[in-house]
């Protein structure tokens, strides 16, 4: 995952200002006693990571194409596969990787990963089966069917409650594909899972998105909540559902009338406007949920990353959990390049990544 670079001065001044809170919520101080401890360090740009039941941790690093896998147990951190023809350039890289819901039953490890096919730069989605930590017989299952590029290629993969593999797939930059059903860019993608790890044909789950790095499924509801980049502007938190349309597209404007977020959502019918947004760009990305995470005023809230400023912040939702009525910072990350993803680990933790390390969340 990888969040295009902004404007040199916008960076300055969400550095100067600090946090950027949604519209019309009350931010407050930096929570405290929450603290980190640090996993493994020494990575390369680990875009996307995730949990096998036993505790160790698949690791995808964005530019070197390399699966890592970490030890906990050990303490050691070895190579579980590299994916080849790796096409890298701004966003694109290896972006996503996911395990078979019945793992290690179904020995079966999945990547985003936008590569080179033919000499065309495409994202592909490729299986991998673990053969004693090896990754072998690989597999291309999906192949998108939009030119990839440098910019808004999305990349989170994630498998949900219905077993079914969704990933978030970019607009590569052109608002207008985000409204064309016939393309795969600018979409939530919904792929079904059928006998030893392979996919069927891929389906559009819902449509008009930007560019998103992070989803997560509530543990309480299974809602799909869904972190957007927007442009100069309306960064945004959506619930995205099936069929559904989320209104970005060409007609996108960072000017009013309409007023925001109405004037970056109003293309294709019936848009369906974010949970809540943000005027400044902060550039959300992972957001996980906890539930028993053990973190001091955390139980039920969904925690997400600031990739502009580094912040991990905190959205208390609602009794119907449809609506978000607060945000707070809980951690102030310290590394200029801030927060690239973010996962729950299979003690119930909170775990985050930037471009060199994993961390946990922890009560300090």
């Amino acid at each position: 995952m990888r969040v295009e670079p902004l404007p040199v001065v916008l960076v300055l001044v969400i550095a100067l200002a600090g946090p950027s809170f949604a519209e019309g919520l009350e931010p407050r101080e930096p929570g405290q006693g929450v603290g980190v401890r640090t996993v493994v360090a020494g990575l390369n740009s680990p875009d996307a990571f995730t949990f096998a039941p036993d505790g160790r941790i698949f690791i995808a690093e964005h530019e070197s194409g390399v699966i890592d896998i970490y030890d906990p147990s050990t303490a050691t951190l070895s190579v579980f596969a590299t994916v080849t023809e790796l096409f890298t350039d701004g966003d694109a890289g290896l972006m996503g990787v996911a395990l078979h819901p019945q793992y290690p039953a179904q020995p079966y490890a999945y990547v985003f990963a936008t590569r080179s096919v033919a000499g065309v730069p495409r994202e592909q989605i490729l299986r991998f089966r673990d053969s004693g930590g090896i990754g072998t017989q690989p597999k291309v299952i999906f192949t998108g069917n939009t030119v990839a590029n440098g910019f808004h290629q999305g990349g989170r993969i994630l498998f949900g409650p219905d077993g079914m593999l969704y990933a978030v797939d970019g607009d590569r930059d052109d608002p207008g594909t985000a409204q064309n059903l016939s393309l795969d860019a600018g979409k939530m993608l919904r792929l079904p899972i059928v006998g030893q790890g392979r996919v069927r044909a891929s389906l559009v789950w819902a449509f008009g998105l930007r560019n998103s790095f992070g989803f997560a499924f509530d543990p309480m509801t299974g809602a799909l909540w869904e972190m957007e980049n927007g442009p100069e502007c309306n960064d945004e938190i959506n619930i995205v559902r099936s069929g559904k349309n989320y209104g970005w597209g060409p007609s996108e404007t960072c000017s009013v009338p309409p007023p925001p977020p109405l004037n970056t959502n109003q293309d294709g019918p019936n848009p369906v406007l974010p949970v809540t947004y943000f005027g400044t760009p902060v550039a959300p990305v992972g957001n996980a949920f906890c539930s028993g995470c053990a973190l001091p005023d955390s139980e039920g809230k969904m925690l997400f990353g600031e990739f502009n400023n580094g912040y991990i912040l905190q959205a208390t939702l609602s009794a119907d959990r449809r609506s978000i009525t607060g945000i707070e910072p809980v951690y102030k990350t310290g590394t200029p390049a801030g927060v690239l993803s973010m996962e729950v680990g299979p003690d119930k933790g909170i775990y985050f990544s930037d471009t060199g390390a994993i961390y946990q969340l922890v009560a300090a």
